[in-house]
C-alpha cells in the first residue's frame, strides 16, 4: 500500500538548506559546469550574457528549500547527495565508461561470484573473485550480470571500481549530472522515499510531493531578476511551477528560450529546427544570387578583414590603421604595406608561408603605444623617416569650457552606413579569408588573399544593395533606426567613431545579411537565434589568430589546431571599437544561426513577464534571485545593442514586453538608489510569499560592507536571515596573473514573524550562544560524516565561518526593535559617507562575536582573544594549509573576517589555486617595523626565531633575541607561555608542508620552556 502524501505535513519543518549544504562538493560541481564553457546547457542560446549562476547550484538551492531537515543530519546529507548525484553509485553512471563484468571480477574481492554473474559456458567461474582470466580453462568465457540483479546492487559493486581520489578530482574525470540525467537517479528512490515518506520515482514527482507536503501544492518558484534564465529553467526542469521576470526584454527573451527552445518537446524541436534551416537556406540563396561572396572559381568567403584608414597630417599620406600585420599564425600569412608614392597611399598585398622571422616582424603594424594605458599613435615611414601622430590628435580631441571632452569627428546621420568622403576615419577592406570544399566534401581548404578589383566591385554591389533598402528596412524594423543613448559603456562608439545610431556599428555586409534574416523573423525562436548571431557581427569583432593549442584538458587553455576568426562582440561585456576588425561572411553566420541547440525537455507551467521586481503581482512559495549587487556589467546599456534590432514588430511571444532598456528603472550600482531599489523589490517579494515561504538571495562576496548592505535590505524588507553558505569557484588565468576568483554567498531568508524587541546588551549573549551552537553543529556533522566523506570534511573552516556569520545575522534580523529603535526605519536611513550607522555597528559587533568563536585547535581561547587580527589570520590560514586547502578565496575571506588591512604582505604565493603564506625564512627580517601589521606581535618574533634556528644560528643567541623582541617578556609571564604555544602550534602544522621549519619550531619550543628565569 502506497503512502499518503499529506498536505502541509512539513510546513513548519526547517528546510535542509537552513541546516546544512555540502558546499565543498557543490563548489567542485559548480567549477565543473563553468569549465564546460559553451557546453553548458543554456549558453548556446546567448553566450553574450555572462552573469550566469550554474544550473547545479540552482538545483541545490531549490531542492534545499523543499527538503526537510530532520533529526538525523547525516542521513539528510546522504539523501541530498543522492538527489544531487554526488554519491558513489551515481558516479558509476557519471563515469565516462562503466566497468565490464570481466574487469570487475578481475579486480574486486567477491565471496560468491554466482550471486552477481552468470557465464557462458555456464558454471565455469570460480566461487570467489578476483578471477585470474589468464587461466587456460577461462579462455573465451563470456560473463554478464544476472538478470535479477537490481540496478542499485549493480552500482554498489561497480562503485568499488572507482578510483580513490579527492572529490574535486573525481568530478573532473566524470560527466556532469545533467549529462546523464535520464539514468543517474535510477538507484536512489528506495532510500529517498524511505527517508522522506514519499512515493516518487523521478525528481519532478519528488518535487511535486514535497511541494504538497510543504506548501499544499506543486511548489511555485519565482525569480524576479531572471537574467539568462538559469534559475527559472532549472526550477521548471525539476518540476516547479515557475514565474520569471526581468526589466530587460533581452533577459525575458533568453528565459523564454530556455523554456520553449531548450525545454521544448522533441517533436516541437524537430519542427522548429526545420523552420530555421529553411530560413537560413532562403537567405543564403538570396546572397548567392547577388554573387557577392564567391570569386567565381570555387572559393567562398569565410571572413573579410577591414581597417580604418586616415590621412597622416605630417605627410599627407593615407595610412591604414593596422596594429598587427599578422593574418594567420597557422598559415604564416601576413599583410604587407607597399608604398605608392605617386598617390601618397599604401597598396596592401598578402603573403602566406612566410618565414618565422617575417612573421615576427609582421607583429608591428602602423599603430603603437608607449605602454599599457598610454595613447596609441599612428606610425609609418616615408623616405626613411618615421612619422608618429597620436590618434587623439587625428580625432581632434579637445576640452570644452564646461570641462566636457569633444573631438572633430563628424557625427554620423541616420541614413549613413559608411563613412563620407571627407570623414577623418575611412574604412578599407584589406584582406579576405576564403574557403573551398575539399574533394571529399567533408572539410575545407582555406587561404588568405589581398583585395582585387573584382573584390572591390563585389563590395560596391553590397553597398548599393544596402543603400537601396536602408530607409525602407529601417521603417519596417528590419534594420535599426535607434539612436545610441550616451552612457558609461555606450559613449565609446560615439566618442571614438562618431557613430550615433546602432546600425552604424555594422558593416554593409552584415546589414544586408541581418536585414534579410530580420525580414523572415516572424517567430520568437528566429528572433532569439538572430540575437545569437548578432554577438558575432559588427565592426566590434576583433580579428584573432592563434597557434595550435597545447593546453591540457581542464587547465583552461585552448586545445586543438590553429584558429583564424573574428572574435565575438561581448567577450568582455563592453562595446570595444577596433582599428581593424573581422567580418564573418554569411555562410559561417548562417551555420551558427541554424545550428542545433541543446534539448532538455520538461513539462510544467511557466510564465515570463517584463516588469520590475517591485511590481510583482504573482504569489510564489520560493524566491531564488541573483540581484545586480555591485554589478560591473551595465546590462541596461550594452543590451541596447540587441534591443535596437528586436524592438520593432516583435513576434506574438514577445509582444507583451517593453522593448526598451528602461535605464532609469534598472537597479544598479551600490549607492542609495540601489539600496532603495533593492528594498522595494524584496519587500514586494516578501508580500507575495506565504508566511512559511523561503527566499534564497545570491550575491558575490566582494567588499567588507556587503554584510551591512544585505542586512539593511533584509531588515527593511521584512525578512529574517536563517542561513548563509559560500560556494566558490576559482581558476588560474593566463589573462590575469594573481587571482581570478568568483564566489557566491547564498543568503537564506524567511518572513520575519512578529515584532520582537531586545537590547544590544542582551544581543551579545544571544549571538554568542547561537554562533557557538552553529559551529558545534557543523563540526559535529564533520565527525559524523567521516565514513561518508573518507578523509574530506563536509565543511571547511571558511564554511563554518560563513555559517557563524549567518547565525549572528539570524539573531539580529529576528528583531524588529533594538534599543528602542525600529530596525525597518534604521535600515532604510540614507547613508552619510564616513558615518557608521546604528545598523553598521550592530553588524560589525555580530561579525566580531562570530569570529571570536572560530578558534583553531591548539591555542587557548584566553590567548586567542589577545592576538591581533594579522596573527589570527596567519595562524588560521596555516591550519588550513596543513590540511591541503590552498584556494586564494579563503585567504581573502579570512583577511576580511580578521580585519587585516593588507593580507598580501603575509602571502608567499597569490595564485588562485596555489595560495600560501610566507614561510619564516621568506619573512626573513621583514615586517618587524612599525608599518607592519605584525609589528611587536609575539607571532612575528617566534617566526623570526624559527628563521634563525633554520639558518643554524646558535640557540642562546636566538633566545636572547626573542626575549628582547617580545614586549614585556619578563614582566608578563603570559607572553612567554604564548611563545611556547605558538612554537608548538607551528611545529605541528608545518610538519607536512615545511619540515625544516617544523623542526626549528620544536627546538624553539624546548628552548623557551627550559629557559632559566631570574
Amino acid at each position: 500500500m502506497s503512502k499518503a502524501i499529506i498536505p502541509f505535513s512539513i510546513k513548519d519543518a526547517p528546510a535542509l538548506i537552513e541546516r546544512l549544504l555540502p558546499v565543498q562538493k557543490l563548489s567542485a560541481e559548480v567549477f565543473k559546469e563553468r569549465k564546460a564553457g559553451a557546453g553548458q546547457t543554456l549558453v548556446p542560446l546567448g553566450a553574450y550574457w555572462k552573469g550566469r549562476k550554474p544550473l547545479i547550484l540552482n538545483k541545490a538551492c531549490i531542492l534545499g528549500c523543499l527538503l526537510p531537515a530532520t533529526a538525523n543530519a547525516k542521513r539528510d546529507l546522504e539523501i541530498f547527495e543522492k538527489l544531487m548525484a554526488m554519491d558513489d553509485e551515481s558516479f558509476v553512471v557519471r563515469w565516462k565508461r562503466r566497468p565490464k563484468p570481466a574487469n570487475i571480477l578481475a579486480t574486486l574481492s567477491i565471496s560468491n561470484v554466482a550471486e552477481y554473474f552468470i557465464s557462458d559456458p555456464p558454471h565455469i567461474l570460480p566461487e570467489s573473485a578476483p578471477v585470474d582470466w589468464s587461466l587456460p580453462e577461462l579462455a573465451n568465457v563470456k560473463v554478464k550480470w544476472r538478470d535479477d540483479i537490481t540496478e542499485l546492487e549493480r552500482r554498489q559493486l561497480e562503485a568499488q571500481m572507482l578510483p580513490i581520489e579527492p572529490y574535486r578530482k573525481r568530478v573532473e574525470m566524470a560527466n556532469r549530472p545533467e549529462e546523464v540525467i535520464d539514468s543517474v537517479h535510477e538507484h536512489i528512490w528506495g532510500a529517498v522515499n524511505s527517508h522522506l515518506e514519499t512515493t516518487a520515482h523521478s525528481i519532478p514527482e519528488l518535487v511535486e510531493q514535497l511541494g504538497i507536503m510543504r506548501f499544499g501544492r506543486i511548489p511555485r518558484l519565482a525569480d524576479t531578476f531572471c537574467g539568462s534564465g538559469q534559475v527559472p529553467f532549472e526550477a521548471a526542469r525539476l518540476g516547479c511551477e515557475v514565474y520569471a521576470s526581468d526589466l530587460n526584454p533581452v533577459a525575458c527573451m533568453l528565459t523564454w528560450g530556455s523554456f520553449h527552445v531548450v525545454g521544448g518537446s522533441p517533436a516541437e524541436r524537430a519542427n522548429k529546427e526545420k523552420e530555421q534551416h529553411e530560413i537560413a537556406q532562403k537567405v543564403q540563396a538570396e546572397i548567392d544570387r547577388l554573387g557577392v561572396e564567391t570569386d567565381g572559381s570555387g572559393w567562398k568567403a569565410k571572413a573579410y578583414l577591414y581597417c580604418l584608414e586616415v590621412r597622416c597630417p605630417q605627410t599627407g599620406w593615407m595610412v591604414p590603421l593596422i596594429p598587427s600585420r599578422i593574418l594567420s599564425f597557422g598559415k604564416h600569412a601576413i599583410a604587407e604595406l607597399v608604398p605608392v608614392p605617386s598617390e601618397k597611399r599604401y597598396a596592401i598585398t598578402v603573403r602566406s608561408g612566410v618565414t618565422a622571422g617575417e612573421l615576427a616582424a609582421a607583429s608591428q603594424g602602423t599603430l603603437d603605444s608607449d605602454g599599457r594605458g598610454q595613447d596609441p599613435y599612428l606610425i609609418h615611414t616615408v623616405d626613411g623617416r618615421a612619422y608618429r601622430t597620436k590618434i587623439s590628435t587625428l580625432r581632434g580631441d579637445f576640452r570644452n569650457p564646461d570641462g566636457a571632452n569633444g573631438n572633430k569627428l563628424r557625427l554620423w546621420e541616420r541614413s549613413d552606413f559608411k563613412p563620407c568622403r571627407d570623414d577623418i576615419f575611412q574604412e578599407r577592406l584589406y584582406a579576405i579569408h576564403w574557403m573551398k570544399p575539399k574533394s571529399s566534401g567533408k572539410k575545407f581548404d582555406y587561404k588568405f588573399t589581398g583585395v582585387t578589383e573584382a573584390d572591390l566591385e563585389r563590395e560596391r554591389v553590397v553597398e548599393k544593395f544596402v543603400e537601396e533598402h536602408l530607409a525602407k528596412w529601417q521603417e519596417k524594423g528590419w534594420i535599426p533606426d535607434m539612436r545610441i543613448e550616451p552612457g558609461g559603456k555606450t559613449d565609446e562608439p560615439i566618442r571614438t567613431r562618431g557613430w550615433t545610431h546602432w546600425h552604424h556599428l555594422f558593416p554593409a555586409r552584415h546589414l544586408m545579411l541581418l536585414g534579410l534574416l530580420r525580414r523572415e523573423a516572424t517567430g520568437g525562436e528566429t528572433l532569439l537565434r538572430l540575437a545569437r548571431i548578432l554577438d558575432y557581427t559588427s565592426k566590434l569583432c576583433q580579428w584573432t589568430t592563434s597557434k595550435a593549442g597545447s593546453s591540457s584538458p581542464g587547465e583552461g587553455g585552448r586545445t586543438g589546431g590553429a584558429s583564424d576568426n573574428p572574435a565575438h562582440v561581448f567577450y568582455n561585456q563592453a562595446l570595444n571599437t577596433f582599428y581593424n576588425y573581422g567580418c564573418r561572411a554569411s555562410f559561417p553566420l548562417l551555420q551558427l544561426f541554424s545550428a542545433e541547440l541543446p534539448v532538455a525537455a520538461f513539462h510544467g507551467r511557466t510564465k515570463v513577464s517584463g516588469c520590475p521586481a517591485s511590481e510583482l503581482a504573482e504569489i510564489a512559495d520560493i524566491f531564488v534571485t541573483d540581484p545586480p549587487y555591485g554589478d560591473a556589467v551595465k546590462y541596461e546599456e550594452i543590451l541596447e545593442f540587441f534591443i535596437a534590432w528586436l524592438r520593432k514588430n516583435p513576434p506574438p511571444e514577445f509582444a507583451d514586453w517593453v522593448w526598451d532598456s528602461r535605464r532609469s528603472l534598472a537597479i544598479k550600482g551600490e549607492g542609495e538608489d540601489f539600496r532603495r531599489g533593492m528594498v522595494a523589490a524584496y519587500r514586494r517579494m516578501t508580500e507575495c510569499m506565504p508566511d512559511f515561504g523561503l527566499q534564497v538571495i545570491m550575491f558575490t562576496h566582494q567588499t567588507v560592507s556587503i554584510w551591512a548592505d544585505m542586512a539593511n535590505i533584509v531588515w527593511a524588507s521584512g525578512l529574517q536571515v536563517t542561513a548563509a553558505w559560500y560556494v566558490v569557484t576559482e581558476t588560474d588565468s593566463a589573462i590575469r596573473t594573481g587571482s581570478n576568483v568568483k564566489g557566491t554567498v547564498l543568503l537564506v531568508c524567511r518572513k520575519r514573524q512578529g515584532t520582537h524587541k531586545t537590547t544590544r546588551d542582551d544581543l551579545a549573549w544571544e549571538i554568542q550562544e547561537e554562533v557557538e551552537a552553529q559551529v558545534a553543529a557543523l563540526t559535529g556533522l564533520n565527525q559524523e560524516a567521516k565514513g561518508l566523506y573518507r578523509d574530506e570534511n563536509v565543511f571547511e573552516d571558511a564554511d563554518i565561518q560563513m555559517a557563524g556569520y549567518a547565525a549572528a545575522l539570524r539573531v539580529l534580523t529576528r528583531y524588529a526593535v533594538i534599543d528602542g529603535r525600529d530596525m525597518t526605519t534604521e535600515a532604510i536611513r540614507p547613508r552619510v559617507k564616513g558615518e557608521t550607522t546604528f545598523v553598521d555597528g550592530l553588524i560589525a559587533f555580530a561579525v566580531d562575536t562570530a569570529n571570536q568563536c572560530l578558534v583553531p585547535q591548539g591555542i587557548p581561547k584566553s590567548h586567542w582573544d589577545k592576538l591581533t587580527g594579522a596573527e589570527r589570520f596567519y595562524l588560521k590560514m596555516l591550519d588550513m594549509e596543513a590540511r591541503g586547502v590552498k584556494t586564494l578565496d579563503n585567504y581573502q575571506n579570512f583577511a576580511k573576517a580578521f580585519k587585516v588591512r593588507d593580507f598580501r604582505a603575509l602571502m608567499g604565493d597569490q595564485r588562485a589555486n596555489h595560495a600560501r603564506l610566507k614561510s619564516a625564512i621568506e619573512f626573513g627580517r621583514a615586517d618587524m617595523g612599525e608599518g607592519s601589521e605584525l609589528h611587536q606581535s609575539v607571532l612575528r618574533v617566534v617566526l623570526y626565531a624559527v628563521m634563525e634556528l633554520a639558518k643554524n644560528v646558535d640557540g642562546s643567541e636566538v633566545l636572547a633575541h626573542l626575549t628582547l623582541n617580545i614586549p614585556n617578556y619578563y614582566g608578563d609571564m603570559t607572553q612567554r607561555d604564548l611563545a611556547v604555544e605558538l612554537a608548538d602550534y607551528l611545529a605541528k602544522h608545518l610538519e607536512a608542508i615545511r619540515p625544516d621549519e617544523a623542526s626549528a619550531a620544536r627546538v624553539l619550543r624546548e628552548l623557551v620552556k627550559n629557559q632559566r628565569l631570574g
